[in-house]
């Protein structure tokens, strides 16, 4: 976390029009106050980003020393790995890890164990990416029901970054489907609102790339709050997504019946947000077509444009119909099954026990479906070459990019989906 105060008074909008106001330093000042800031380093970035582009020489940020700061007399208790002086840390090495970290013991670390009730501050998200984010509340739900079993009731309230994240309606979105968590706020927050809170966790820090220990996502992070995760069963390391409050359109409601009527419903979603895991489009397009001949029982449901100028009757597209991240994941819900790459669709159709093969093309493939009992995977190894010598890549000049992708056989597809 990153202990900072502010020049001048200004407010910073968030995508969701949520506004988070700074106030001057208040001199002298108490530091349990409104005008003393906390947050992650990523959004203590952004927010000089921020004051940067409005007037750098009249706004900006100020770091505050951390042990002044940590030793007001209500300042809450920390549980899970901690993170102290990660700004001077930082200044050593921005690639910061916990390579050589020692676990800790969270039922050593908590102490109001004559109260009921207690309220824990959670500063910064689980993950970045979608697929991060709902695989890493799953070991925040397990955290929750370890503490259950201590206190009658726990207050979850989770501070995520806001300053220059274009995701955060998204990602606050995401949070809102679990529904052991009761707030949602954007980051930063005061020295003063912390003080509420009974216990904190520092998760500053990105977890899947600075724990340096070989392990799921969900065993890191129980690893960072100070859980055993090998003491954890593995049928409770399951992902979960509460959408009863999320209203569906009468139009994409209709389009989904009518599918139904006809056949199977299989997704077809060959595409991801990383070059590096989406398919090629010649591949898309003619495993499309194939899909389109083969499965005649079944309805191609589909939410992005692969090809406008297939026309199929039994080709549906949703792309119009999922604009947010609550429209996919209902239409995933729908699914009999679904064919992917390696995207947030298979970490939401697994919870939906919806049978789903996956195209890989990272060799960690086994880490990342470790406890998922719905998906089957197909691994393709990059075989391409790269004759350029700039830094930039030139496909010209790139040998066998998609020699890999041209082995992914709609048999093989057919063969993973029958073994359900």
């Amino acid at each position: 976390m990153i202990f900072f105060r502010v020049t001048q008074n200004i407010n910073i909008k968030t995508t969701d029009g949520t506004m988070v106001n700074y106030f001057k330093f208040k001199v002298p000042s108490n530091l349990e106050n409104e005008t003393v800031y906390i947050t992650t380093y990523n959004d203590f970035n952004d927010i000089n980003e921020i004051f940067a582009k409005v007037d750098k020489d009249i706004y900006f940020a100020k770091i505050l020393n951390e042990t002044n700061v940590r030793a007001i007399p209500n300042f809450p208790i920390e549980l899970g790995i901690s993170n102290i002086d990660e700004y001077k840390k930082r200044g050593k090495s921005k690639d910061l890890q916990f390579s050589d970290i020692k676990k800790v013991d969270i039922y050593k670390q908590v102490q109001n164990l004559d109260k009921d009730e207690v309220s824990i501050a959670i500063i910064g998200g689980v993950g970045s990416s979608i697929s991060e984010i709902i695989a890493s509340c799953t070991a925040l739900r397990i955290l929750h029901k370890k503490l259950k079993e201590i206190y009658k009731k726990i207050k979850f309230d989770i501070y995520i970054n806001a300053s220059n994240n274009s995701f955060y309606t998204r990602d606050k979105q995401i949070y809102q489907t679990q529904n052991f968590i009761d707030n949602i706020f954007p980051l930063s927050l005061t020295s003063k609102k912390l003080c509420d809170y009974d216990y904190f966790i520092d998760n500053s820090l990105d977890i899947e790339t600075s724990l340096d220990i070989p392990l799921n996502i969900v065993d890191k992070w129980l690893f960072k709050f100070g859980i055993d995760y090998e003491k954890i069963d593995d049928n409770e390391k399951y992902n979960q997504l509460d959408i009863s409050k999320y209203k569906v359109s009468a139009t994409l409601t209709k389009k989904i019946q009518e599918a139904k009527l006809k056949g199977k419903l299989l997704l077809f979603h060959p595409y991801s947000a990383s070059i590096h895991k989406s398919m090629p489009q010649a591949i898309a397009i003619d495993l499309l077509k194939e899909f389109l001949l083969k499965f005649e029982d079944y309805m191609i449901i589909s939410t992005l444009q692969v090809d406008p100028k297939i026309k199929d009757d039994n080709l549906v597209d949703l792309s119009k119909e999922s604009k947010a991240l609550n429209d996919f994941i209902y239409i995933v819900s729908q699914m009999d099954e679904i064919f992917t790459t390696d995207t947030s669709t298979y970490h939401i159709s697994d919870i939906f026990m919806i049978p789903t093969v996956v195209v890989f093309t990272q060799a960690d493939y086994e880490r990342k479906i470790k406890y998922y009992k719905y998906v089957k995977p197909i691994y393709i190894k990059d075989e391409s070459k790269n004759l350029s010598k700039f830094i930039y890549e030139n496909d010209s000049l790139t040998f066998y990019k998609f020699e890999s992708w041209k082995k992914v056989k709609i048999k093989q597809i057919i063969k993973l989906l029958d073994k359900f």
